[in-house]
């Protein structure tokens, strides 16, 4: 979009970057917060069980990924063809009277079900976003354009996080939602006013958008960023007592242990996004063994506060940086089902989000400690790695096949 002077631009990306600080706050504050949400909700089973009902209450974190898988691919094959601003401007206010009913949400099961609700959105936002992003930084970008969407996310588990959650323990939970859905409110008025209308894609076709699924490459893909992202949510999701229960850090300072992984997310979204941009084959096998010597580090320090947060530190930076370049990978083998490429990244980063809060749910319900999770999240690299190789491989190999002569890709018996 030459015709935005660079000012009206950054205001632009600024403004698609809140959107997402607001779902980085709806979707960490959580984390933060479940021992105060297991003590609300769950009274009878905190009071006999507390660690068993910290890990019920991450169901709330499930539920919240498992709308992310389900909403981001069937929102995205369906609005392909919409004004990409105005759907932007409908998902931000979907997502605030979802994350309302989060707040307000009478039990547990509906606090649950509204969370899912909530998470339907997410991936047709990062995934709409990140393409307006791309038309507005130019070509030759697309990786730090991704990168520049999702910052906001990363900016959210520093800034916003933090805040909320000190929020949370002192007015209580439901009070840190009611301030997550103004941020979204305020997210629908900054794209409304400063987004250029961007149209959609108007030879999408729900089919056409959907034939991405038939690319095994894309499965691939999707499977490499479900395990990576597993690997840190189920180390992410248990933060809050790995710091009060094996380093010993008091309760009040939790905030400060997510302050130190946010920033290490905000940095790695940057270099994930200029790694991307050099080939992002290359940046997810960097990433994954960045990710792996990260978590080793975490799960052999963790009991001194060091520990903790330079291997916090680490384990954000490590695991955000492989979004932007997972995302670009899949944008590079979906062909013209660019919408859905785009967005579905965050089903499979959400999915690992599902699993990895389940995972590390139930290796701390079979009582093998708030460390466990940590390697847990070591061994889920593994399959992830050889997803990622598998991928590059099939890759390569169409690649050989497109380069050979028309001839030399006749069967002999056709000739």
């Amino acid at each position: 979009m030459s015709d935005l002077s660079p000012a009206r631009t950054r205001l632009a990306l600024l403004a698609l970057a809140l959107g997402g600080f607001a779902i980085g706050a709806t979707e960490f504050v959580a984390m933060g917060l479940l021992p105060e949400i297991a003590r609300d909700l769950l009274p009878d089973l905190a009071g006999e069980e507390p660690e068993a009902a910290i890990a019920r209450a991450g169901l709330l974190i499930s539920a919240y990924a498992a709308g992310v898988v389900v909403g981001a691919p069937t929102i995205a094959a369906f609005a392909a063809r919409l004004p990409r601003t105005r759907l932007l401007m409908a998902l931000a206010a979907a997502f605030t009277l979802a994350t309302l009913a989060s707040a307000v949400a009478p039990t547990f099961g509906t606090v649950v079900a509204a969370r899912f609700v909530a998470g339907l959105p997410h991936g047709a936002y990062f995934g709409v976003a990140a393409l307006v992003a791309a038309q507005l930084m130019g070509p030759g970008r697309r990786g730090q354009a991704v990168a520049y969407v999702l910052s906001g996310l990363a900016i959210a588990n520093v800034v916003g996080v933090p805040l909320i959650t000190a929020l949370g323990q002192q007015a209580g939970w439901r009070i840190a939602y009611v301030v997550v859905a103004a941020l979204f409110g305020a997210t629908l008025l900054a794209i409304a006013l400063l987004v250029p209308r961007v149209p959609g894609d108007p030879q999408a076709t729900v089919r056409s958008e959907l034939r991405a699924f038939r690319r095994p490459a894309v499965w691939l893909a999707l499977g490499t960023g479900a395990l990576g992202f597993g690997g840190f949510f189920a180390v992410y999701s248990y933060i809050s007592p790995l710091a009060t229960e094996v380093t010993g850090t008091a309760s009040g300072l939790v905030p400060l242990v997510l302050v130190v992984v946010g920033l290490g997310m905000t940095a790695g979204n940057a270099w994930g996004g200029r790694l991307a941009d050099g080939g992002a084959v290359r940046a997810i096998f960097i990433l994954f063994a960045a990710f792996a010597g990260s978590l080793v580090l975490l799960a052999l320090t963790a009991s001194h506060p060091a520990g903790l947060f330079v291997g916090g530190f680490l384990v954000g930076g490590s695991a955000a940086a492989l979004s932007p370049a997972i995302q670009t990978r899949l944008m590079d083998v979906a062909g013209d089902s660019q919408t859905i490429a785009a967005a579905v990244n965050h089903s499979s980063l959400n999915l690992g989000n599902s699993l990895g809060a389940a995972l590390g749910g139930a290796v701390i319900a079979a009582g093998w400690g708030y460390v466990a999770p940590t390697w847990l999240g070591l061994a889920l690299c593994v399959p992830g790695v050889l997803l990622a190789w598998a991928g590059a491989a099939l890759t390569a190999r169409s690649a050989r096949r497109e380069a050979l002569p028309s001839t030399a890709r006749v069967p002999v018996g056709a000739r």
